[in-house]
């Protein structure tokens, strides 16, 4: 079981510079043991008159193992697959990220970049053909992304409008290090089965009279890794619409969603 004791602290100098710093120590004792010390530390500047808030962060994180894992007669079945199943280690990251949140015309913007390095990366695999999934560690991952939120100012006093916009790209490199493996050599940069290169989701509040409202959200992702990848599988969209009454809740939601037929092929690069 994982065992954690963080400490935090925040400091202001001035009024328009605020500090943040912590340090987690993290002990997990499973059918391994590991310790974990992460520090992480921050900063918001506010640029007097204007308003602009400039933000950055570093930070490094650990995330502990499943508890249980692939044993007895399931152990026995993925051996007679050609794989065997290694010991799981916890995920160790390090990120950083920078932005700026600025107010333009009552909305608030928010843009930012981040980039995050991560050893012993969880992911997972299917055991041959199958629809069993087992978790599994990869030596390195990186992913990296720009990300863009804006959320309007309150409309007719009865609204709100919001955007949230991400482009990522989600990549490993090297060997699987735990979990279920067949030892393949080691591996240059490819993509995640998550990567998706851009997500884009817009939607609305609106209050209603008797304490009741509608809100509603577009959602639109480029299309995940297609198999192995490089190619991605076509974009999808879904578009959800709910009505709701605040005391006895009910809702009415429509939802749809399309593709195109088929999706490009998307070239790993560094």
């Amino acid at each position: 079981m994982p065992w954690q004791n963080p400490i935090s602290i925040q400091y202001k100098p001035v009024s328009w510079l605020t500090l943040s710093g912590g340090l987690r120590f993290t002990r997990f004792h499973g059918s391994l043991t590991e310790n974990a010390t992460n520090p992480r530390a921050g900063l918001a500047i506010r640029i007097p008159r204007a308003n602009i808030i400039l933000h950055g962060f570093y930070g490094r994180f650990y995330q502990a193992p499943p508890l249980s894992t692939i044993s007895g007669p399931l152990l026995q079945f993925a051996l007679a697959q050609g794989v065997d199943f290694i010991p799981l280690r916890g995920e160790r990251d390090e990120e950083y990220q920078f932005g700026a949140t600025l107010p333009v015309k009552g909305w608030d913007i928010d843009a930012g970049y981040f980039h995050t390095v991560a050893n012993n990366f969880f992911d997972h695999d299917a055991l041959g053909n199958s629809n069993i999934f087992f978790p599994l560690t990869i030596e390195r991952a990186r992913i990296r992304a720009f990300e863009l939120t804006a959320r309007s100012p309150q409309v007719f006093k009865r609204g709100q409008f919001y955007l949230a916009y991400s482009h990522q790209h989600a990549q490993g490199q090297g060997l699987v290090t735990g979990g279920l493996t067949d030892f393949s050599p080691p591996k240059g940069l490819f993509f995640l089965d998550h990567d998706q290169r851009d997500t884009l989701s817009t939607g609305f509040t609106i209050n209603l009279p008797s304490r009741s409202y509608v809100s509603g959200n577009v959602r639109y992702g480029s299309g995940f890794l297609d198999g192995n990848g490089p190619g991605h599988l076509p974009g999808h969209a879904t578009l959800d619409v709910s009505l709701n009454q605040r005391k006895s809740r009910w809702q009415i939601v429509h939802w749809h969603s399309s593709a195109p037929r088929h999706a490009p092929a998307a070239p790993v690069t560094q």
